[in-house]
């Protein structure tokens, strides 16, 4: 059976491939990335076609009729109720059927295909003052196809509506391979116009015989999205086929072409936030807002918000965001509302009108569908019943019964979302893991439909049923109008080829769920994920799927560095997700069968940068480095390894092998021997070898140590790491004439235990020891028996030293990572290792900290360049903006990531790659620069990247306090 299946893949493949001009690949990674949304459910598909056309879609749908397979139009992948999986063919729209076909911006439209992204037509009708009004938080990643699909809203919608409200006509294809151009009104004979013969005929019979039931069957509510929208036909409505088919799911047709409408955007915005004593006094006052006309209203409590700044005393909010023609008549207009909510019951407001500001406080708002999906005590929580709605009047007392019901099955969750519009989001702490949890999962889907329907709502608000809810659409619609869905279907699709399982004739709400085929028990592995107490099947379900990682820009004014090989590629295998998506199957064993041998796990990975970005800027907290270094070190356990693992991997030991011959080995390096030298150790021929100093930092520190002994002042422990010792030590060296300036007294630790956790003596020899290391480099080749032993050596050395609260201070933002992170992750069995880790501090955090009165020197210049990704991630940098603040340096430094990344710029195969981020923010910010600009790079990797491709080196930023130090001096 096995290999007639094989056979009927390769063939179906073969015939797809001769038909199409797209991509077609039933590769098992391919496939892999295919099998989940953003929901809790997976299927795995048999081929992946990424079509150029519609003619490609059409001889698609030609090839899977003539297999009798079926086919699921899938965008970004971002639906929550498993409408983008499917068994069949995937067509994914992400590759290529991208266009914004024509925008007239005095008909105020738009034609796009169905792969644009809603941010690329956004900012398109941007140019001209224009909008298109739905924007689910998604939308810097989620396209127009997937939004017609499922007919998306977003937090715009009390002002501009859901997606059927702005969609005027759509192009689409049947599995038959019948085109069809929906739009509203009829022909002579009553009957949609654009439709062939055989489905104009038998719509308009459809509709004709049951008036009645689609004038009654539907409850009103703005944000009813379950179901076909039936109703939509009736002639009072106009006869709208297009908004019929909008929300429906890819079950009725597949997407070639849409005609959108644009509306106006307002020239200022300002955003009211509104203190409410709990969430459902903020539901309850959330309707009387309306009448104030604001373009959204938004509702968020205390247990998602966190301690954001910027928000009024309360325990729950409204974010209200008011228009104007300027901002004076948007700030007006958003107090006037904030003192009419306030007749009513507020607890505090705030109206923020700067755009920095505004943006912070909704990143939290888009962040939610990621960070709800853990609960304060870190237990995990899922989508299902993610988008409910019912009148918004009613959503108070629906909020309460929806508590209630909550605890009655014993379970958590985090409402928040659009409660203008009655519309609730949450994820709910179920257990999917076990039969008695799905049980459960399916008890309370039933009682909370059945609460739903009470209230008068909708089962989906906004994403639509997918396989979460259609089961439960007898409870909404009754059986009646349920049979007339079926009928519609079978009109369109009589051959059940487009996404079965869907909305109609559904699959069960608890079958094919995501997490069936993982281990039962927890996989043995190296790091002891904390947050996942210790499970890394725990730590890889994190990935929920809403794909921030996919975001080919970054926004303007942010800083994150997620996920820098996915910009440069635009490959989902290059994304956090893919790879997570990718990791997951890898201990599934069905469609990726090698486990940690796995090639296609390896190639996905091969292209992380170790960034850490997803550590701080994915909202549930995917942490891609350290799950990248678990899989090599178990790929390559008992193997030989690439060379780049022996020389870069081993770079401490290298670097401190060749410190005595460094003038020669510098000399070596620029002759023809470095191109073999680099072809041997796997290092990138496109790359110079960067110079050894000729003298080390530790050698300069103990030779100043033996002619002047620091004055007195309050020790604090400098750490010698690798980079700042071999490579750059002129950073050190300025970084103890600053801390000293500062009345501090750095010191280096000694290379190995002092007595009783003396401090090192300035007579004590340099011993040939090992030097210390933070372990950075093999954990990023993931040698992680060797990172765990110069660890422990570290902890041997540092324990006594760091006993009397002394801080550990790393110019070198990846070390204070691996040191803060890294090390007591991968040593969580020694109770050393937390308190190290608390002990690191950076440059400007230790004179923050330890020197608060010290006024650092007046520069009065701009700067540009890059905040270290690692330090972005792990450390934060806003004690080194307030450090340069205080001596003038103004400017915001970019985001992103270098692209050198320690040793993956400089690997074989990396180069293009590596020079592709450098280009995504670093290089751009640098060129743009003014004349005078000081360039500020703390990290080593991103000091190299300029100096290898830029016109202007960058410096640390202790370097530059130093060389003004010395100018006052002299």
């Amino acid at each position: 059976m096995a290999d007639r299946t094989e056979t009927e893949k390769r063939d179906l493949t073969k015939d797809l491939a001769a038909a199409v001009r797209g991509e077609v690949s039933s590769a098992a990674a391919d496939r892999a990335l295919m099998t989940m949304d953003a929901s809790n459910y997976r299927r795995v598909p048999r081929a992946v076609v990424a079509p150029r056309d519609a003619e490609d879609v059409a001889a698609a749908l030609r090839v899977c009729r003539e297999h009798g397979v079926p086919v699921v139009p899938r965008g970004a992948g971002t639906s929550i109720a498993g409408q983008a999986t499917g068994v069949g063919v995937v067509l994914d729209f992400t590759r290529h059927m991208r266009r914004i076909v024509s925008l007239d911006p005095a008909a105020r439209t738009a034609v796009v295909e169905p792969g644009v992204i809603l941010d690329d037509l956004r900012a398109a009708a941007g140019a001209h003052g224009l909008t298109f009004g739905p924007d689910p938080s998604t939308h810097s990643r989620c396209t127009l196809g997937g939004m017609i699909g499922n007919n998306s809203c977003g937090s715009h919608s009390v002002a501009w509506g859901t997606t059927a409200d702005n969609v005027r006509e759509l192009e689409l294809l049947t599995y038959g391979g019948e085109r069809v151009r929906a739009g509203r009104g009829t022909g002579p004979t009553g009957a949609p116009t654009g439709l062939p013969p055989r489905l104009r005929d038998g719509v308009k019979s459809l509709v004709d015989a049951e008036l009645a039931l689609l004038r009654t069957g539907y409850p009103d509510l703005p944000r009813r999205i379950s179901g076909y929208a039936l109703d939509a036909l009736l002639p009072e409505r106009g006869t709208d086929l297009a908004r019929a088919l909008t929300g429906s799911e890819g079950t009725l047709g597949v997407l070639t072409e849409a005609t959108v409408r644009l509306v106006e955007t307002p020239a200022a915005r300002v955003l009211a936030v509104l203190g409410y004593p709990d969430e459902s006094a903020a539901a309850e006052a959330a309707h009387t807002l309306l009448p104030h006309k604001p373009m959204t209203v938004e509702g968020m409590a205390a247990d998602l918000v966190g301690s954001a700044a910027g928000l009024p005393e309360g325990g729950a909010w409204l974010f209200v965001e008011m228009g104007g023609a300027s901002p004076a008549e948007a700030a007006s207009r958003a107090e006037a509302l904030c003192r009419a909510a306030a007749a009513d019951g507020t607890t505090g407001h705030a109206v923020v009108t700067d755009p920095a500001g505004q943006r912070a406080l909704w990143r939290i708002r888009e962040d939610a569908s990621g960070t709800a999906t853990r609960m304060p005590d870190g237990s995990e929580a899922w989508p299902g019943w993610e988008d409910c709605a019912v009148p918004p009047a009613r959503l108070g007392p629906y909020l309460r019964d929806f508590r209630a019901l909550l605890a009655q099955h014993g379970l958590r969750g985090t409402p928040y979302g659009h409660f203008g519009d009655g519309c609730i989001h949450i994820r709910i702490d179920f257990d999917l893991l076990t039969p008695p949890g799905i049980r459960r999962f399916r008890d309370f889907s039933h009682d909370l439909a059945d609460l739903v329907v009470a209230h008068g709502g909708s089962l989906s608000g906004e994403h639509g049923d997918g396989q979460a809810r259609a089961e439960l659409l007898p409870k909404m619609y009754g059986p009646e109008l349920v049979g007339l869905f079926g009928r519609f279907k079978d009109l369109w699709d009589p051959a059940a080829g487009l996404n079965p399982g869907m909305l109609v004739r559904p699959d069960r709400l608890d079958d094919n769920l995501r997490f069936a085929p993982l281990p039962g028990r927890p996989v043995p592995v190296e790091f002891g994920y904390p947050h996942d107490n210790g499970d890394f099947s725990a730590a890889v379900r994190r990935c929920v799927g809403v794909a921030k990682c996919r975001n080919e820009k970054t926004a303007a004014g942010s800083a994150d560095v997620m996920c820098p090989s996915f910009r440069a590629t635009g490959e989902e295998q290059h994304s956090t997700r893919g790879r997570a998506r990718l990791l997951h199957e890898m201990l599934a064993g069905e469609v990726i069968t090698d486990g940690w041998r796995s090639p296609e796990v390896h190639d996905a990975l091969d292209l992380c940068l170790s960034c850490k970005g997803c550590r701080s800027d994915c909202p549930v907290g995917v942490d891609m480095a350290t799950y990248k270094a678990e899989f090599l070190h178990h790929h390559y356990e008992g193997r030989l390894r690439p060379a780049a693992h022996y020389s870069m991997g081993r770079l401490p030991q290298w670097l401190h092998a060749a410190a005595p011959a460094a003038p020669a080995v510098n000399a070596l390096a620029r002759t023809p021997l470095a191109a073999v030298a680099k072809r041997l150790a796997g290092v990138a021929p496109e790359r110079p070898l960067p110079a050894l100093a000729t003298e080390t930092f530790t050698r300069w520190w103990w030779r100043r140590r033996r002619a002047a002994p620091p004055a007195d002042g309050r020790t604090v422990l400098l750490w010698p790491d690798t980079f700042t010792n071999h490579l750059s030590p002129q950073g050190g060296r300025a970084a103890v004439r600053v801390l000293e300036a500062a009345g501090l007294r750095p010191l280096l630790p000694p290379t190995a235990p002092l007595p009783g956790g003396a401090l090192p003596q300035p007579a004590l020899p340099r011993l040939r020891r090992p030097p210390l290391c933070c372990g950075l480099t093999y954990v990023s080749t993931g040698q992680l028996d060797r990172a765990r032993a110069v660890m422990r050596r570290t902890l041997d050395v540092l324990t006594p030293l760091l006993a009397a609260g002394r801080p550990l201070v790393v110019l070198e933002p990846s070390c204070a990572a691996a040191l803060r992170t890294d090390l007591p992750e991968l040593l969580a069995d020694d109770p050393r290792a937390p308190r190290l880790a608390a002990s690191v501090r950076t440059f400007a955090q230790t004179l923050e900290d330890f020197a608060p009165d010290w006024r650092p020197p007046r520069l009065d210049r701009p700067v540009a360049g890059q905040t270290h990704c690692h330090q972005h991630a792990v450390l934060g940098d806003a004690a080194d903006r307030r450090l340069r603040e205080r001596a003038g340096l103004t400017g915001q430094l970019s985001g992103g990531c270098c692209g050198l990344a320690g040793n993956f710029g400089f690997e074989r195969g990396h180069y293009d790659i590596s020079v592709a981020c450098a280009e995504d923010q670093l290089l751009p910010a640098v060129r743009q620069s003014a004349p005078g600009t000081e360039i500020l790079a703390d990290g080593f990797s991103c000091r190299t990247q300029l100096d290898h491709l830029g016109d202007r080196p960058g410096r640390h930023l202790a370097e530059v306090l130093a060389e003004a130090l010395g100018e006052a001096d002299a």
